[in-house]
């Protein structure tokens, strides 16, 4: 079954500058290792060398992070949107809080 997966700017170059692209699974495990078959350039981006989430990046199914759900086993439907999005971290807020100490 094809499912719409988003892709994040920083990811975009590897999927020849698309947006969003459709592939294959019916987990969110076989859809991202799909993506990254289709798109060898997102190899190590999204998932380790050891089949893991990367840890700065998260992923949505529809609008549930999927880490909170079945992280990869969970199913996907035709339906599903996949989006990854980097993980942000640190800010003003974090620089402003170090300076207090």
């Amino acid at each position: 079954m094809s499912v719409n997966v988003n892709l994040p700017t920083v990811l975009r170059s590897h999927a020849g500058g698309a947006k969003t692209v459709a592939t294959e699974g019916t987990t969110v495990g076989e859809v991202l290792r799909s993506l990254e078959q289709e798109h060898p350039g997102l190899a190590g981006q999204v998932i380790n060398g050891d089949g893991t989430l990367h840890k700065f990046v998260n992923v949505y199914l529809n609008d549930d992070d999927v880490r909170y759900l079945s992280g990869q086993d969970t199913p996907v439907a035709a339906t599903d949107e996949l989006s990854i999005l980097p993980a942000v971290a640190g800010g003003a807020f974090a620089d402003r809080a170090h300076q207090l100490r």
